[in-house]
């Protein structure tokens, strides 16, 4: 849940990529499917904990999770829920508005969390204090890194990296963004965009979701197996959630 890169993609459509950094055990190889309130999921499940760290929805939406609010924080388990089951909670909401005012953020570590939904787009942390909301241009590019993992200075030259290739690829491809992924860095394998440290953990899949006006198309490759995956979903009309 540890590097995501948000590009825009026309007037309705988008790339959204995740690499995940985690425990090798813990990697699924392939995209689950499931309804709930009215709207087709697709995501990858976490083999351990059973929710999952992005996930596309028919009504238009998208969550993602990284792990950390702004800087690394000391573990308190138990906690309330899991974060990954939280990303599952939020298409169970009419909106991320309702998501926001009526979840039950308190005894929960910290993370942030990245909402898409229908044309707009949110950046949502939690310090396990307070919410810290940031309505974003969904016009403009982004990069985010887990604070858990990567220092500020490491979280700063990953900025950079985007930022040269952002330079170099003013027509974004989704081909391209994925070597992004794969291949970005300075041969440091704790701290590049596709890290391993001492295999305990590692990044162990890249998921990317391509955004149009019809659908949305979600591509995970495994890195553990190689497996390579894909599910797309056509977007509906405004579909409510139970809450």
């Amino acid at each position: 849940m540890c590097t995501v890169t948000y590009l825009p993609q026309g007037k309705d459509g988008f790339i959204f990529t995740s690499n995940r950094d985690e425990a090798p055990h813990r990697s699924p190889q392939h995209i689950s499917r499931m309804d709930v309130a009215g709207q087709q999921l697709a995501f990858p499940r976490d083999e351990t904990a059973g929710g999952t760290w992005i996930a596309i929805s028919s009504a238009n939406r998208l969550a993602c999770i990284l792990n950390g609010a702004f800087e690394k924080h000391e573990r308190r388990p138990p906690y309330r829920r899991s974060r990954g089951l939280m990303a599952l909670d939020f298409f169970e909401f009419t909106s991320a508005g309702i998501f926001l005012q009526e979840y039950t953020f308190l005894g929960m570590e910290p993370f942030t969390m990245l909402i898409y939904e229908r044309g707009s787009l949110t950046e949502f942390r939690w310090d396990e204090q307070q919410q810290h909301i940031r309505v974003l241009d969904p016009g403009q590019p982004y990069i985010w890194s887990s604070a858990p993992l990567y220092t500020r200075d490491v979280r700063e030259r990953r900025e950079a990296w985007f930022t040269e290739w952002l330079d170099a690829h003013p027509f974004f491809r989704q081909e391209e963004i994925l070597r992004f992924h794969h291949t970005a860095g300075e041969g440091d394998a704790w701290n590049d965009v596709v890290m391993n440290r001492n295999n305990i953990v590692r990044t162990v899949s890249v998921t990317s979701v391509l955004k149009t006006s019809k659908s949305m198309e979600m591509a995970y490759h495994d890195l553990i197996s190689e497996k390579m995956s894909h599910e797309k979903i056509m977007l509906k009309g405004e579909v409510l959630g139970s809450r």
